[in-house]
């Protein structure tokens, strides 16, 4: 019974170290650290449904939601092109971000994608 729930453990393990938590498409390309810094930080990122990303170059970070109402956190970049944000509600994400053509392009662990306007 050991063996049987060990060799399971390791299966889920292997599963989680290779699978590909966002959806890339062929035509995505992952910002590197340097567009992270000119495209994303210190710019208003506004989105199809009129919501607003804001990251500060001081590591803050705010969404206004299109309804209304603001939603406050920190962020860190962990690898190029996937920013991780800390919610002051102990909610928190990542997400990688990516141009494809001349969109960029924010793409969620679940496989959502949101398109920022230009």
């Amino acid at each position: 019974m050991k063996s049987l729930s060990l060799s399971a453990s390791l299966v889920l393990i292997a599963s989680a170290v290779t699978a590909e938590p966002w959806a890339l498409r062929a035509a995505d390309a992952v910002l590197s650290e340097e567009e992270i810094a000119t495209d994303v930080i210190g710019q208003r990122l506004v989105f199809y449904d009129n919501g607003e990303s804001r990251f500060s170059p001081g590591g803050s970070y705010s969404y206004t939601y299109f309804q209304g109402g603001t939603a406050y956190g920190t962020y860190r970049l962990v690898e190029p092109g996937v920013i991780c944000i800390d919610f002051r509600n102990g909610f928190g994400r990542c997400d990688k971000y990516v141009r494809n053509g001349a969109n960029l392009v924010i793409l969620t662990e679940s496989g959502e994608r949101y398109p920022v306007r230009p």
